[in-house]
């Protein structure tokens, strides 16, 4: 094993420009030595592998071992087969040490001249880094006090004739803990080819162990509270249930427009019509929009609904089960986000939409206009403003001027009608709607409603909305008359939440961009 990770590095870095199709000279000397093993009759790419046991669990068996007094009188335990893709090799002439790297971390391998014999010993330098081996042998510990396996047979299980950028590895002598450098440094590079983000960066696999930890324990909440999981049309001939604009696409049988989905909304609540009562979806929507560091264009929800409860219930609901996922997922209610210490020990702090943007102004904006809303806008700068009515004027400066200030878990409440128009009229104030959206760390986490279920005023708001799109309002709600069909047979007072999951992951990961908690994220062209 003769290639350098240097070599690798500089490869990876190179095949990222716009090269010739010529191989490089590390991945023509690589594949002449797959042809080598094919020609010593090896296979490079067998089947299958028996692996008694994974990277940690032959580290802790090894310890059990010992600490029962277990071992042999050379100090030796069991035999174990692992596998794992070879990370490190240091050649010491008659005998080598590597590393193997599985799911579960690393465990060290010795290999002999005299255990595997002149011919075995002297085709491992047919071996890359990167390639995935399997070996047999018995565990023991080094002098430097590393449990390793005394190598007796070792399978090659696949050849890697593209070199991965391992970058230099180091570990610290007093923690043991290990840090590398160089590598894979470009962040659009890791994000187009995940595959090897992950192969050369543990800490991105924990990233996304947590994510998926996360989702379990929203699960596991929700069904605790008797919600029943649901799977609703991703293909839909109406899109709705936000404000956004579509994906559409043609299906060729029924010759006719179809739409991904922008939310599920509107269909979990044809289920509670039906009599479902607690319903939930954790699923994919898709929005035709621009990306940034916290909007991609198919990002994962979390919406559930429920029978005979408000918005406040909601919240109520909410707060739980996010100390409950919190708590989880970290072991804490107390996480840092980008450098900013955030509390999600509840009650959440609670401010009315409205009141908070009026002392940001220095100006009740009830009193204020159209017009007035405008030109404060515009002297903010503020984009997007063709259109825009007095609610959509309002967000965006609540955007502006208050959302940036909203670091601990905030519920934000009582929305203008004109941007809410799926929540039922406030029941103090007919301007309003009973709506929340939950922020922190400056950010939309969730948005809830106590549910509009009067058909006739759903109908009308419908009609507001088209109006609102001739004026130039692209992300407008179209007339949904099977929805409308629905709430005709009756809805009963519901209240319900979305949640976006890749948002909460970034928040419990401490990751800047979405992309970091995507596994493979929507990019411009190569």
């Amino acid at each position: 094993m003769t290639e350098s990770v240097e070599d690798g590095e500089a490869e990876v870095n190179a095949s990222q420009t716009p090269v010739a199709s010529e191989l490089s000279q590390v991945r023509r000397h690589r594949q002449e030595k797959l042809e080598a093993i094919r020609a010593s009759g090896v296979e490079p790419y067998p089947y299958a592998y028996d692996q008694s046991h994974l990277a940690r669990h032959t580290i802790s068996l090894f310890d059990r071992a010992e600490q029962a007094g277990e071992l042999d009188d050379d100090g030796r335990g069991e035999r174990v087969s692992v596998a794992g893709r070879i990370t490190s090799y240091r050649s010491h002439g008659k005998s080598a040490f590597a590393h193997l790297e599985d799911r579960t971390g690393q465990v060290q391998i010795y290999l002999r001249k005299d255990q595997l014999g002149d011919e075995r010993f002297e085709t491992l330098e047919l071996l890359d880094l990167g390639d995935w081996l399997g070996v047999e042998g018995v565990l023991f510990r080094t002098r430097t006090g590393e449990v390793t396996v005394r190598v007796q047979e070792w399978t090659l299980l696949s050849k890697s004739v593209r070199p991965l950028p391992l970058g230099k590895t180091e570990t610290d002598a007093e923690t043991g803990e290990r840090s590398t450098h160089g590598g894979f440094a470009d962040k659009e590079a890791r994000y187009r080819q995940r595959y090897a983000d992950l192969a050369v960066n543990p800490e991105v696999r924990d990233i996304f162990r947590a994510r998926a930890k996360i989702i379990s324990e929203l699960r596991s909440f929700l069904d605790a509270e008797d919600f029943l999981e649901v799977e609703t049309p991703a293909l839909q001939p109406l899109y709705g249930g936000a404000a956004a604009r579509p994906f559409l696409t043609k299906h060729n049988a029924l010759d006719r427009t179809l739409y991904l989905r922008i939310a599920d909304e509107l269909y979990l609540k044809r289920l509670i019509v039906g009599g479902l009562g607690r319903v939930y979806e954790i699923c994919k929507d898709f929005r035709n929009e621009g990306i940034d560091r916290f909007h991609n264009p198919e990002f994962t929800m979390l919406e559930f609904y429920i029978a005979f409860i408000d918005y406040r219930g909601v919240m109520d609901l909410t707060e739980r089960m996010l100390e409950h996922v919190v708590r989880a997922a970290t072991g804490s209610l107390e996480v840092v986000y980008q450098g900013q210490e955030i509390n999600f020990s509840g009650p959440f702090q609670r401010v009315a939409m409205l009141s908070s943007l009026s002392e940001a102004l220095g100006a009740e904006v009830r009193a204020l206009s159209t017009d007035d809303l405008r030109g404060h806008a515009e002297r903010l700068n503020l984009s997007d403003l063709d259109g825009a009515g007095w609610g959509k004027l309002i967000d965006k400066l609540f955007g502006e001027l208050v959302q940036p200030k909203l670091i601990q878990p905030t519920f934000v409440m009582d929305h203008p009608k004109e941007l809410s128009p799926l929540a039922k009229p406030h029941r103090d104030d007919p301007d309003l709607t009973e709506r929340f959206e939950l922020f922190v760390a400056g950010e939309e986490i969730a948005n809830a409603f106590s549910e509009l279920n009067d058909p006739i005023d759903q109908r009308e708001r419908f009609e507001a909305q088209g109006k609102l799109k001739e004026a130039g309002d692209e992300e407008t709600h179209p007339i949904d008359e099977d929805y409308l069909r629905a709430l005709e047979y009756g809805m009963p007072p519901t209240g319900g939440l979305g949640m976006g999951v890749d948002r909460l992951t970034m928040l419990l990961t401490d990751q800047p961009s979405i992309r970091d908690v995507i596994l493979f994220p929507t990019l411009r062209d190569e």
